[in-house]
């Protein structure tokens, strides 16, 4: 089933969680002159108009990107995703929305490499054409955990995976777990980051454990609410489980989500965790 287009949710509050965290990373790893490889094992298209019909339909980033931009007050994590969105932009009003590829594909290096998965053929299509010029930069319409394995390790040695699919079947919460354990195994050293969005609690905690019982070291978490928790509404939180995270990592989130949890959160009921789930 290939039904989820990220339009519709462009610029939300998930997406903020995961770009902030995302330009965390990939601002540690350029601050060392060796060059990295970028896996996105769901894409998507890389770019989504704010003026569209599918994001005007329920105006998410309203309650996201739009609540951060122009603001002076921002804490430096956030500024720092913020000023790659207002630069996608050209620095004018905001109309469109980078996807974690373009995200990636701005802040990159020459040397630096990406390789982008989409298996949705309209999306795969869109994305083709978003990046047939940008160097170093591989992209295949197949599926993305597949493809991560197959290109495991890359030659640098240095790396950032974001996994992040939409969770249509619910078989994708244990593919994602297998994928992860199969790669890490053959690239050790890499920056793992796994997306998830809760809509049900006890979905997310089974995931938790699976995670746990790879017997995967070195592994925090960083969740981001809008609302409590409810089987009624719908995806009410999202979060990041990260593998072999940066060492400035934890304390820079401790920075983002208090300020995220207050500005996002739906009639004060915004709240983050901030864990680490195996010590390194």
């Amino acid at each position: 089933m290939l039904s989820y287009r990220h339009s519709f949710h462009a610029g939300n509050f998930a997406d903020v969680l995961k770009h902030t965290i995302m330009v965390a990373i990939l601002n540690h790893l350029l601050k060392k002159d060796k060059p990295f490889c970028y896996f996105d094992t769901h894409s998507g298209c890389g770019a989504y108009s704010l003026h569209s019909s599918e994001a005007l339909k329920i105006k998410e980033f309203e309650n996201g990107i739009m609540q951060l931009w122009e603001r002076s007050d921002l804490p430096l994590p956030i500024q720092n995703y913020v000023d790659q969105v207002v630069a996608f932009n050209g620095k004018k009003s905001l109309t469109v929305y980078p996807g974690s590829p373009s995200i990636a594909g701005q802040m990159k290096r020459q040397n630096d490499r990406m390789f982008l998965f989409e298996l949705h053929p309209n999306e795969f299509i869109n994305m083709r054409a978003n990046f047939c010029d940008v160097r170093q930069t591989k992209i295949d319409n197949t599926d993305g955990l597949a493809g991560l394995i197959a290109n495991m390790p890359p030659k640098e040695r240095r790396g950032f995976v974001l996994i992040d699919p939409s969770y249509e079947n619910q078989s994708d919460y244990q593919s994602v777990v297998d994928t992860i354990q199969k790669s890490i195994k053959r690239f050790a050293t890499g920056t793992y980051a796994l997306w998830y969005p809760v809509v049900y609690r006890r979905t997310i905690k089974n995931l938790q454990r699976n995670i746990l019982k790879t017997g995967i070291r070195n592994i925090q978490l960083f969740e981001l609410g809008v609302g409590a928790d409810s089987d009624e509404v719908g995806m009410t939180s999202s979060g990041m489980i990260v593998i072999n995270p940066p060492w400035t990592l934890k304390n820079e989130m401790q920075l983002a989500l208090p300020f995220l949890s207050k500005q996002l959160g739906v009639n004060g009921k915004g709240f983050y965790r901030i864990e680490t789930l195996v010590a390194q």
